[in-house]
C-alpha cells in the first residue's frame, strides 16, 4: 500500500503525470464553507475552524472554499520563511485536490502580504501572521492556555492584516493600531494619528482573538496612546518615544488592469512553450480556443492568469500552475506575483475585464442586468412587484427602483448656462443635442425624498455638459444637499427614470433639440428600438436605420418618407408592442404591423437591405457580483481599494468616499467625514474606473448619495441594512461592551 503521504510525480517536459488521492480529500468540498490544511512533514494537517485566518510565516497552507452552487476555489498559501520543499508540497497537493474535484476549481497561488481579494474575503476579522512554523514546534491548537505574550501590528482599511512584531515599544508608531496579547488580557492600543475606521477594523481582530482563540475567556481593553495602564509597561518595559506614522504602501491603480498580454501554452514540442497571441488588451473572447491553454500576463499588476480550455490535453491542464510559475521566472517578475488558474466557465470578474466582448453562456447583446445579491454563493433572483418595493430592498436594488415612479416630476432643459422649464406636455421626449435636469420627489417612510437626474445628450456641446453639472450642484445645494444625484448618459437610462412617464415610453431622439428651431433636422428615415426593462418600464431609443440593429427580443418602429412599420420580434412583449403604438403616433402616419420572418420587401429596402442581427431568444440573465471600493487619500494621494469578500454596511468607511459597482450602474457614497479632496476626486475616479474597464462598459449612470440619505436602490445591495447604524458611534458601542 502507498503511505498516507500522497505519492505524486510531475515533470512538465514529459507527458508523465501520476496522481494519488489523499485521505484528507475524502471530505473535501462536501459542504459549503472553508477548509484549511497546513503542510506538516510533507503531509496535510487540518487547522481547527476557530484558528482559520492564523498563518505561521514559516509554513505553507492549502485552502478550499466551497460555494452553495457548488463551485470550488483552491488556494495554496506560502509564508515568507517557508522552505522550498514545503511550498513545493503545497503545489503538489493543490494539483491533486484539483484533480480529485474533476479539474473544475479555480486555483490561486497566494504569498504572504500579497493575497488575492478572493482569499482575504474569507477572513472578515483579518489575517494574522505569526512568527515560526511547524519546524519550530508551533502548532494550531485551540487551548485555554493564557501564557501568551505577543504584539500584533494591524495594517489596512479594507483587507486587514495583523503581523506579529518584536515585543517592544520600538515596534509601535502613532498612525496604526497594535494588539498587545497577554493571554487573559488583550489590549488594543491606538496611535494618536490613527483614525476611527482603522480603530474599528482593529477591534474586529481583537474581538476575534478573544472569542475564537481564547474561547471568550480573555478581557479586551481599548487603550489610547499616552494613557497606557501599568500592565503594558510591565510587559513591554518603560515606555520610550513612539515613532511617527508611516505611510501605507502605494497600491497599483485600477487602470493598470487594462495592461495585459495573452500567450498560448503548449507541450506539442515535448516541453512547455508559450507563444504570443496578443501583445496588449483588450482581447477578443474568440482568441481562446477550447483546445488550448493560455496565460494572460498582467504582471504590471502582479497578476498572472492561466485559462484551461475544456478540450486541452490533460498534460497541459495539469501543468497549468507549474507553467505559470515557470513563466514568472522567465519574465523576471516578483515571486510575490499572484497566480490564478481558471477552467472554462469559472472565469473571475478580473479576468473577464480584459476582454472587450466577453459573453457568458446564454447572454445576448444589449444592456445587461445583474441579478445577484452578495457573491456567487448567494445568487438570488427577485421578480419585480411594485406593490412590495418598499418592503423588499433587494428587489429595489436589483431593478433600480426606489418606487413606482408616480411621484412629482419637474424637468428643465439647459440653455445658455441656465435651466429653462420644459413644457409638461412634452415630458418623456429627450433630444441628443440637449442636457436636462429632472427633479423627482417621492415619499418614503413618511419623509420626502428627492432624486436629481442629470441627462446628457451625446450631441450636446461641451458648454452645456459643464453647465448641467454646475446646475445640478446648485439645485442640490438649494435643497440642503440631501437629494440623490444621478448622472445619465443618453442610451444608458436606468429603469426608474424610464418609469416616470407613466404608461408612455421614454423617447430618446438621436439628435436635435426640444427648443424651437432645433439645430439639426431629423433624418428622412428613422428607426426606434423599443425595449422593456426588468421593472416593466419602456424606452424607445433612436438608432441607425440598419437591419443589423434589429433584435429578436424587441419591437422596432421604422419611419420612412413613404411608410411607417412596427416590427415585432419573436421574443418581444405585449407591453413593448403597446409602447410602439405611442411612438408611431408621435411620428405620424398609419402603421403597418410586421411580424419577424414575414417582412415585406419594402421593409428591408427602407433599411438598406437585409443583414444579420441578434436572433438569440435567451434574454440575458448574467450573474455579476456587485463590487465595493473605497476612495481614500489617507496615504497622501487618492487611491482606490476594493473591499474583499461579501461586503457589509460596516465596510462603508464614514471618513471615505466609496464606489459601489452593480455592473449596470455606479454609486458614489459620500461619508460624513470624507475630506474635500475625496469628495471632489471620487466622480473623476468613478468615470476613470468605468472607462478603463477593458470589457467596454461606457457611459453608465453614476449616482451620488450621502451617508444617512441612502435610497433602497443602494441599501438593497447590502445584507441586513441598519438605518440607525450611524446614530451612535460603532466604536463607542465596542468600548461600552468591553468595559462591561
Amino acid at each position: 500500500d502507498l503511505p498516507v503521504k500522497a505519492a505524486w510525480f510531475m515533470h512538465i517536459n514529459c507527458a508523465t503525470v501520476i496522481m494519488v488521492s489523499h485521505k484528507e480529500f475524502e471530505g473535501a468540498g462536501k459542504q459549503p464553507g472553508l477548509q484549511v490544511w497546513r503542510i506538516e512533514n510533507m503531509d496535510l494537517k487540518p487547522v481547527p475552524k476557530g484558528l482559520h485566518g492564523n498563518f505561521y510565516t514559516g509554513d505553507a497552507y492549502l485552502l478550499l472554499f466551497t460555494t452553495q452552487a457548488p463551485s470550488h476555489y483552491i488556494h495554496m498559501w506560502i509564508g515568507d520563511e517557508c522552505t522550498q520543499d514545503e511550498s513545493g508540497a503545497a503545489a503538489i497537493f493543490a494539483t491533486q485536490l484539483d484533480d480529485f474535484l474533476g479539474g473544475g476549481p479555480v486555483q490561486f497561488r497566494e504569498t504572504q502580504n500579497n493575497e488575492s481579494l478572493t482569499f482575504v474575503g474569507y477572513f472578515k476579522s483579518g489575517i494574522k501572521y505569526q512568527k515560526g512554523g511547524v519546524a519550530s514546534g508551533f502548532q494550531h491548537v485551540v487551548t485555554n492556555d493564557m501564557n501568551v505574550k505577543r504584539l500584533l501590528h494591524i495594517k489596512g482599511r479594507r483587507a486587514i492584516r495583523a503581523t506579529e512584531v518584536a515585543m517592544s515599544w520600538a515596534s509601535f508608531n502613532q498612525g496604526d493600531c497594535f494588539i498587545v496579547d497577554l493571554g487573559k488580557d488583550i489590549y488594543q492600543w491606538c496611535g494618536s494619528e490613527c483614525n476611527r475606521f482603522e480603530r474599528l477594523k482593529a477591534s474586529q481582530v481583537a474581538i476575534d482573538i478573544r472569542d475564537n482563540e481564547r474561547n471568550g475567556r480573555a478581557k479586551l481593553q481599548m487603550v489610547e496612546e499616552g494613557a497606557e495602564p501599568p500592565a503594558l509597561t510591565e510587559a513591554l518595559g518603560p515606555k520610550t518615544s513612539i515613532a511617527p506614522a508611516t505611510p501605507d504602501d502605494d497600491k497599483v491603480d485600477t487602470s493598470n488592469r487594462k495592461k495585459g498580454a495573452l500567450y498560448m501554452i503548449s507541450d506539442a514540442s515535448g516541453s512547455m512553450k508559450s507563444s504570443v497571441v496578443a501583445q496588449s488588451s483588450p482581447f477578443k473572447q474568440a482568441m481562446l480556443s477550447p483546445e488550448e491553454c493560455y496565460i494572460l500576463d498582467n504582471g504590471v499588476d502582479r497578476n498572472i492568469f492561466v485559462w484551461k480550455g475544456p478540450k486541452a490535453n490533460m498534460t497541459e491542464r495539469k501543468a497549468a500552475m507549474a507553467a505559470a510559475q515557470q513563466f514568472i521566472k522567465e519574465k523576471g517578475y516578483s515571486d510575490k506575483t499572484q497566480i490564478q488558474v481558471l477552467p472554462a466557465g469559472g472565469e473571475t470578474t478580473l479576468f473577464k475585464q480584459f476582454f472587450s466582448d466577453w459573453k457568458d453562456k446564454d447572454q445576448t447583446t444589449g444592456p445587461s442586468k445583474a441579478y445577484t445579491i452578495g457573491r456567487i454563493a448567494k445568487v438570488e433572483q427577485v421578480p419585480f412587484d411594485a406593490s412590495t418595493l418598499h418592503s423588499n430592498k433587494a428587489m429595489a436594488a436589483q431593478h433600480g427602483m426606489v418606487d413606482d415612479g408616480k411621484g412629482k416630476v419637474q424637468i428643465w432643459r439647459v440653455e445658455n448656462g441656465e435651466k429653462v422649464p420644459v413644457d409638461p406636455s412634452s415630458y418623456g421626449q429627450f433630444y441628443g443635442g440637449d442636457c436636462y435636469l429632472i427633479l423627482y420627489s417621492y415619499r418614503l417612510g413618511g419623509r420626502e425624498q428627492h432624486i436629481i437626474y442629470t441627462w446628457q445628450g451625446l450631441k450636446c456641446t461641451q458648454d452645456e455638459l459643464a453647465a448641467s453639472a454646475f446646475l445640478t450642484v446648485k439645485l442640490d445645494d438649494s435643497m440642503g444637499g440631501a437629494p440623490v444625484q444621478v448622472r445619465v448618459t443618453q442610451g444608458q437610462e436606468p429603469p426608474h427614470l424610464m418609469s416616470l412617464f407613466q404608461g408612455k415610453p421614454m423617447m430618446i431622439h438621436s439628435g436635435g433639440t426640444s427648443r424651437k428651431g432645433g439645430q439639426t433636422k431629423a433624418g428622412a428615415t428613422r428607426l426606434f428600438h423599443i425595449r422593456q426593462s426588468s421593472s416593466r418600464a419602456t424606452r424607445a431609443v433612436e438608432v441607425e436605420p440598419s437591419a443589423s440593429n434589429l433584435n429578436t427580443n424587441d419591437v422596432f418602429v421604422l419611419k420612412s418618407p413613404d411608410a411607417l412599420f412596427v416590427w415585432r420580434g419573436v421574443g418581444a412583449s405585449d407591453e413593448e408592442l403597446e409602447a410602439a403604438k405611442h411612438v408611431a403616433g408621435f411620428l405620424g402616419g398609419s402603421a403597418n404591423n410586421v411580424a419577424e420572418g414575414k417582412e415585406p420587401a419594402g421593409f428591408w429596402s427602407v433599411l438598406g437591405g437585409k443583414k444579420d442581427y441578434q436572433t438569440s431568444k435567451s434574454l440575458q440573465n448574467m450573474v455579476k457580483p456587485p463590487r465595493l471600493f473605497g476612495c481614500s487619500n489617507k496615504t497622501g494621494r487618492l487611491i482606490v481599494e476594493e473591499v474583499p469578500g461579501d461586503f457589509t454596511q460596516s465596510d462603508l468607511a464614514t471618513d471615505d468616499v466609496m464606489l459601489l459597482d452593480t455592473w449596470d450602474q455606479i454609486f458614489i457614497w459620500v461619508g460624513n467625514e470624507a475630506n474635500a479632496e475625496e469628495r471632489t476626486g471620487a466622480p473623476k475616479i468613478a468615470k476613470e474606473y468605468v472607462d478603463s474597464d477593458p470589457s467596454g462598459r461606457r457611459g453608465l449612470p453614476i449616482s451620488t448619495i450621502k451617508q444617512g440619505a441612502e435610497p433602497p436602490t443602494f441599501t438593497g445591495w447590502f445584507q441586513a441594512w441598519d438605518a440607525n447604524m450611524w446614530d451612535t458611534d460603532p466604536l463607542d458601542r465596542i468600548r461600552r461592551s468591553t468595559a462591561a
